[in-house]
């Protein structure tokens, strides 16, 4: 049996009186913590109570399981029952690509935080409708820059999607490429980057349903992204369709690079691809970008805190990696 250590970051008297749920989280993803009140300061959800406190787990109405720290024999999950009011949580945003298949997993959890649209908690980037009170007053940023790519080196150059692409553009349109090395930018300073640029390639590492990572961001500060990723339906699930450009609308490279110097050229085009702000809002993340789980993790909490529905999946790896 596993020895629940308790690391509580709380009050435990508190967890008697609030009447709030526990939701347990049993790993700290990739063993990167943060305050547990951030889902309250960042998100204003402060509707469960948020503990690592192993402990707590048979008061716990949650519990949030992180796909990469499970054990292929499952020997660090719990090893008591379940009890029969609580929610096991399958938690990844890795595509199935770049997902290790853990066997005996089925008939294991019951609900799902994932970032795609059928999970039963969706972690979804998503515009926001402009409400009536607020101001139409966007300003494009000044641009320096007219192609901007931000890429991870720790990637080989062969695997990522839009290597290939890269290459071919590159011949027709200067690019500033910058590679990130381990000192990971800050969002602030990530979106001042960005901003400076009109175009920036939100290239995907790699193309699954529902798995757009890179365009928020862009969005968010006045620089439009071309993509590269599911096809362009997909995308305008999230987004307006003219608020991006995609690789597919375009026979070749040269066609999508002739496009990008056109648009240089004239203003008024350009400007057509902000109509959208006329009634969205893009709202940038004030988070570091080390603490990218806090949202998906508040997320959940929020749920248990408002929902009692849940069922057992059957088939996990079936539904995920098919």
């Amino acid at each position: 049996m596993l020895e629940y250590k308790a690391d509580y970051q709380g009050n435990h008297e508190e967890l008697n009186t609030t009447g709030k749920p526990i939701v347990l989280l049993w790993f700290w993803p990739l063993a990167l913590k943060f305050d547990l009140k951030d889902c309250s300061r960042y998100f204003n959800i402060d509707g469960c109570i948020l503990t690592d406190d192993r402990s707590l787990y048979s008061k716990s109405k949650g519990v949030i399981f992180f796909h990469n720290e499970i054990d292929r024999k499952l020997k660090n999950m719990p090893q008591i029952p379940r009890p029969i009011f609580q929610r096991w949580i399958w938690f990844n945003m890795k595509p199935p690509t770049n997902t290790l298949r853990v066997p005996g997993l089925d008939n294991l959890f019951n609900m799902t935080l994932n970032y795609r649209t059928d999970a039963s908690i969706p972690v979804i980037n998503s515009l926001f409708i402009k409400p009536s009170w607020m101001k139409d007053d966007f300003t494009l940023p000044k641009k320096d820059k007219l192609v901007c790519w931000f890429v991870h080196d720790e990637a080989p150059s062969n695997g990522r999607v839009g290597d290939g692409y890269y290459k071919e553009l590159s011949k027709y349109v200067t690019i500033h490429r910058r590679t990130i090395g381990g000192q990971m930018l800050s969002y602030e300073n990530y979106y001042s980057a960005i901003s400076n640029c009109k175009f920036y390639l939100s290239f995907e590492d790699t193309i699954n349903r529902d798995y757009i990572t890179e365009s928020h961001g862009p969005l968010c500060m006045g620089t439009v992204p071309v993509v590269l990723g599911p096809p362009r339906p997909n995308y305008e699930q999230f987004y307006p369709s003219n608020a991006f450009i995609h690789v597919n609308d375009f026979p070749d490279a040269k066609s999508l690079a002739d496009h990008l110097h056109f648009l240089d050229k004239n203003d008024e085009a350009y400007m057509k691809y902000f109509e959208w702000r006329k009634h969205y809002t893009a709202i940038p993340y004030l988070l570091p970008v080390i603490h990218e789980f806090i949202k998906p993790i508040c997320l959940a909490c929020d749920y248990i805190s408002r929902n009692n529905e849940y069922y057992v999946i059957q088939g996990l790896n079936e539904w995920y990696f098919s």
